[in-house]
Order: C-alpha cells, then sequence, then structure tokens
C-alpha cells in the first residue's frame, strides 16, 4: 500500500471525512501532486483541510498547479499566499488560513484568547487537528 492511501485509509478508518466528496478531493489532491518535491506532511494536512468543500478545493488546486508548473521544491510560494488569503478574512475563515499556514510551517495552532467560533468552523478546524494527528502518525 502506497504511503498515499495510507492517508486515506487512515483518515477514513477514523470517519474524518465528511462525505464522500471531501474524501474524493482529498484523494484528487493526493494523487495529482504527491510525487512533487514540494509534497510533505503540512502539505497533506493543507489538503485535507482545503478538499473540505469545493471553494477551498479550487482555491488549494489553483496553487497547487502554480507550484508543478514553476517547479518549486518547497511550499514557501503557498504560504505566502496564505498569508494573503488570511489578511483577506475575518471569523472562522481567518483560522482556517492561519490552521493552513500552521500546518505548512510545522507549528503548533493556537488561536487568540477568547476566540469565538461558530460551531461549523470549530467543528472544521477541530477535525483538521484530529486529522493532522493522524497523518503525522502514517
Amino acid at each position: 500500500m502506497s504511503r498515499q492511501e495510507k492517508y486515506v485509509e487512515a483518515l477514513n478508518s477514523e470517519g474524518l471525512f465528511e462525505n464522500p466528496g471531501h474524501r474524493t478531493r482529498f484523494k484528487e489532491l493526493l494523487d495529482c501532486y504527491s510525487q512533487y518535491p514540494f509534497f510533505n506532511s503540512g502539505l497533506c494536512k493543507c489538503m485535507y483541510l482545503s478538499a473540505w468543500d469545493e471553494e477551498h478545493f479550487a482555491i488549494i488546486l489553483e496553487v497547487l498547479t502554480e507550484l508543478a508548473l514553476g517547479r518549486e521544491r518547497n511550499t514557501e510560494e503557498m504560504r505566502i499566499q496564505g498569508d494573503a488569503l488570511a489578511r483577506e478574512h475575518m471569523g472562522g475563515e481567518y483560522y482556517v488560513y492561519q490552521l493552513s499556514n500552521a500546518f505548512l510551517d510545522n507549528r503548533e495552532f493556537v488561536m487568540e484568547e477568547g476566540t469565538v467560533l461558530s460551531e461549523e468552523f470549530q467543528h472544521i478546524i477541530g477535525q483538521a487537528l484530529r486529522a493532522a494527528r493522524l497523518i503525522d502518525q502514517v
């Protein structure tokens, strides 16, 4: 079993895919980009998070295509774009981009004290953090 298949299987066995579309989008990202030199566990975590819905999937797909075409060897350009996107958003969306940046930087994600998020964003962030721990174990 390939490493990519192990990621999908581990996340699937723990019930971390919200629906079949989430699983399919994540698998498509892995299939297309896991062989590039910029792929690492932090990017894999971002793939899981961005595969959550069509909108974020389209954003990461565009960024990864640019990285692949530019023959990038790391995710630094993606990190720069993540900072720009975070500055353009507020609330839960802001923290989703901050979480992605934490994954890319391989650092702990910390929200500001007193932050109040909708149940939807609490769920998304919580699931992504659970998935991240599992990805680190594969």
